[in-house]
């Protein structure tokens, strides 16, 4: 397993456990009486994404780095969701592009270059893209998406983040 597999596979994990903090977001919005599809338009500060931007912003990390460190071209999500069954389908269809791709797809990833469409001329190094952009980025918008749900009461600890551990007997 190459290091890019193994670090898609970890994004994909934590991207997997948002559908479960949803379901929780759903049981305290019924507990508490109140529509959780609310919650999408939380956020943390007036000038930050509301919780529907960052979970599409890290549906949009993972793909992008596994279609573009194999050399692909992403699939196009509109950005139009307004449901969290919507968000929990944009969540699975990331989920499946990325589990199709097999370690050798990344075989050339560090040295692809991958251009930076935010800075006309300029790419980065597929080694350097995903650990200075992709990594912090994408663990950036889940760890706020966490966030906004645990400001807005939902009963949310660190082993929701963490999802799983591959834990063996010692």
């Amino acid at each position: 397993m190459t290091h890019h597999h193994a670090e898609i596979a970890q994004l994909a994990k934590v991207l997997g456990a948002v559908s479960s903090w949803l379901d929780k977001a759903e049981a305290h919005a019924k507990a508490k009486n109140f529509d959780a599809n609310t919650l999408l338009s939380a956020r943390l500060a007036p000038d930050m994404f509301p919780l529907v931007r960052q979970i599409q912003s890290a549906c949009d990390g993972v793909k992008f780095y596994a279609a573009r460190l194999a050399g692909q071209q992403a699939p196009k999500h509109p950005d139009t969701e307004q449901t969290i069954e919507a968000l929990r389908t944009r969540i699975k269809v990331v989920l499946d592009y990325v589990a199709g791709f097999s370690p050798e797809a990344y075989a050339n990833g560090d040295s692809v270059v991958v251009p930076m469409q935010f800075m006309a001329g300029k790419g980065m190094l597929g080694s350097d893209y995903a650990r200075e952009m992709v990594l912090p980025n994408t663990y950036f918008h889940l760890t706020t998406a966490y966030n906004i749900l645990r400001h807005n009461g939902v009963e949310l600890g660190k082993y929701d983040f963490l999802a799983s551990l591959t834990l063996r007997d010692i």
